[in-house]
């Protein structure tokens, strides 16, 4: 069962693609965009990434903080940002952590999964539990819902 919308979203420490460590805590006053996904370089995670990258200038434009977050280590992470020039941090969850947290694990890989989570840390929407994920939309689908 995933997080419920009214959480609180459960706080982490992780590294990202470039090995800077990654507080969710410290973006409170600030709307998360956390979508979690199985793997790098894999056909559906790549339109989804890809899907992300093509929108980032409406995210920034919003002031939305996006963060991609799988199972994959950081080493993968550099090779998948530089092979589809993606301009947003990925979460480098080895040990299953945030996955786990967020209720997400499928097993070793995160479930495609996408919380949003508002200025006051608690999750405003959740993308994926009730509803297959549109890869190639869904970064227009997360901001269409946030307008709503």
């Amino acid at each position: 069962m995933v997080l419920a919308v009214g959480t609180t979203a459960p706080n982490f420490s992780v590294k990202d693609t470039i090995g800077k460590t990654v507080t969710l805590s410290e973006y409170l006053g600030k709307t998360v965009v956390l979508y979690f996904y199985p793997k790098d370089d894999t056909p559906g995670c790549t339109k989804e990434a890809c899907s992300f990258r093509d929108s980032y200038a409406d995210y920034e434009g919003k002031d939305l903080i996006v963060f991609g977050v799988s199972t994959d280590d950081q080493a993968s992470h550099q090779q998948f940002t530089e092979k589809f020039n993606l301009p947003f941090p990925l979460l480098a969850d080895v040990g299953g952590a945030i996955t786990k947290a967020y209720d997400v694990d499928g097993g070793g890989y995160a479930k495609r999964i996408t919380y949003v989570i508002d200025a006051t840390g608690k999750v405003s929407h959740v993308f994926g539990a009730d509803t297959k994920i549109n890869t190639e939309t869904h970064a227009q689908d997360i901001l269409a819902a946030i307008a709503a």
